[in-house]
């Protein structure tokens, strides 16, 4: 990751922050932000101190960053003593790209109290799932295990980077883990899962979240039912497409089963025979109205094509073998690599398509990704 100066030191021929507090020297502020929202990010956080505030404030536009759900990597040093709490702790952090900087996101609240593993000692080739999902510019956190290996979660919890806040959704019907989780339209959806035990009416059933309503009406809705509960097996990020919620039951080349969800006929179809053919990595959406996959064996990153039925190839990477997690938003497809300490982002607006990495934090690895408007923030 590239490294920055510190822009706390005024350097030659540069005026202290003090004095360089004008946007543009003759123009008052509000003209001056008028004429420099049209500038590029990247530019507005090189020139002064004072355009960087400006591109950080409610004045700019938010350009978007990448989320990431942190966990210790098993191969970063550890002592006997903080070796349970590493392995068994996650962190939530945000990658600026104008700057290339982590930054952490404000802690969740910590009333009720939140027991999330991801992790345990005694299971070290076993990760447990911790699900998220993006609707509306939030991140939700949906589904978790505690470390009695129960829901964590009784009811959803929010945040807002554009306000730096968390917030609790409405309480789960059924609390659950390893469940399928998407979400269309500005509805999240929960599909299927284990409760506090596995329960076969858990297993079949699917609840609907509209994010769109007023909080004072908001509630978990049965929807529609699976038809039996293969669906329970591990976690699923089903994905929001066209109107419709498309979802595998197995990740990987594994013969697996493609459900679809019509959400506004509330009925469950079974899911194209060529993209079934295809799904054969982890797989994201693209504003709802595209689905990328990668191939975890060839790191081949594929578009579907909808009119005809069939995958097709965006790029070839070495690097995109044994992907793990996918992202994409903004004209970008980021993918979590090499047991999640590496994120290749791959630009699929041109052609051919172009790639680069960014790499986590120090000790830490990925276990999941999104993409969000930036967090608010002061320079």
């Amino acid at each position: 990751m590239k490294s920055f100066p510190n822009y706390k030191k005024t350097r030659k021929n540069e005026l202290p922050d003090t004095l360089n507090k004008t946007l543009l020297p003759g123009l008052p502020d509000h003209l001056s932000q008028n004429c420099l929202t049209s500038l590029p990010p990247s530019v507005l956080f090189s020139v002064s101190h004072a355009w960087r505030r400006l591109l950080y404030s409610s004045f700019f536009a938010p350009f978007f960053s990448l989320y990431a759900l942190l966990s210790a990597s098993s191969s970063y040093p550890t002592t006997k003593d903080n070796q349970v709490d590493r392995i068994s702790s996650i962190e939530l952090m945000s990658f600026d790209p104008i700057s290339s900087l982590w930054r952490s996101v404000p802690s969740i609240p910590k009333d009720p109290p939140l027991d999330l593993l991801h992790r345990h000692p005694s299971f070290l080739s076993r990760k447990l799932s911790v699900q998220f999902l993006t609707v509306s510019n939030h991140l939700v956190l949906i589904s978790g295990t505690t470390h009695q290996f129960v829901p964590a979660l009784s009811r959803p919890l929010v945040f807002h980077p554009e306000s730096n806040k968390w917030f609790f959704g409405p309480p789960f019907t059924s609390p659950r883990r390893w469940c399928a989780t998407g979400s269309v339209d500005g509805r999240v959806y929960v599909a299927s899962g284990v409760g506090p035990r596995y329960s076969g009416e858990v297993a079949r059933s699917m609840e609907q979240w509209d994010f769109r309503q007023q909080v004072n009406h908001w509630r978990w809705e049965n929807m529609a039912q699976l038809k039996d509960g293969r669906f329970s097996r591990e976690p699923i990020g089903a994905i929001g497409y066209k109107g419709k919620l498309y979802m595998v039951n197995v990740k990987g080349n594994a013969p697996k089963e493609g459900l679809v969800y019509d959400v506004e006929e509330n009925q469950w179809n079974d899911m194209p025979r060529g993209m079934l053919a295809g799904w054969n990595g982890p797989a994201a959406t693209m504003n709802e109205d595209a689905i990328y996959v990668v191939n975890e064996v060839t790191g081949v990153l594929s578009e579907y094509d909808f009119k005809k039925d069939c995958w097709k190839k965006v790029i070839e990477l070495s690097q995109l073998k044994l992907a793990e997690q996918i992202a994409a938003g903004r004209g970008r497809v980021c993918v979590v690599c090499a047991n999640g300490e590496t994120i290749v982002v791959v630009d699929v607006m041109v052609r051919p398509a172009r790639f680069w990495v960014v790499e986590p934090p120090q000790g830490q690895q990925v276990v999941g990704l999104h993409i969000l408007p930036r967090m608010s923030s002061s320079y």
